[in-house]
């Protein structure tokens, strides 16, 4: 009798369990930085005229800037030219940091993994190596990101004036 009790409660669990996957919807832009945590508070992504997107984050004086050459879903190589490039600057004190990527300077690259036009978002991961823009600085000469993130950011056509 307690096996049957034993059976029929194991069997009660097992078909109240649904194969359903929870999905999170929450907009986010956050990566490694320097191997630490970093998750900005505020994102947005603008479409220009020309077709290039811009991304960015911030969280509080430090702000993440991803450009790309346009929105289609492919991957993006940075150090390559001017046009998909990464920047990181802090303008937190006298001492404020600023570090790029271009033509022939860090690396990385920036991969769109969807632009949803009906809802104006977009999502893709990135990773880069920027260089600092003040070569005195030797203290710190890049900056590093790895594991970085965006997922349904907004996206604003920006309009010419």
């Amino acid at each position: 009798m307690k096996k049957w009790i034993f059976l029929l409660s194991l069997m009660g669990i097992l078909l109240s369990c649904t194969a359903e996957d929870v999905k999170f919807n929450n907009t986010a832009f956050q990566t490694l930085k320097n191997n630490v945590f970093w998750r900005a508070q505020s994102y947005q992504a603008y479409l220009t005229q020309s077709g290039n997107v811009i991304i960015e984050g911030s969280l509080g004086f430090e702000k993440v800037t991803l450009q790309t050459s346009s929105s289609a879903e492919q991957t993006f190589t940075l150090g390559a030219d001017d046009i998909s490039k990464a920047y990181f600057e802090d303008s937190s004190s006298d001492n404020a940091v600023s570090f790029y990527t271009g033509t022939n300077i860090g690396t990385g690259q920036i991969v769109i993994t969807e632009f949803n036009s009906e809802s104006q978002t977009i999502s893709g991961t990135f990773k880069f190596t920027a260089v600092n823009k003040n070569e005195a600085d030797t203290e710190n000469p890049k900056i590093s990101f790895t594991e970085g993130v965006f997922y349904k950011v907004p996206v604003i056509a920006e309009e010419m004036f």
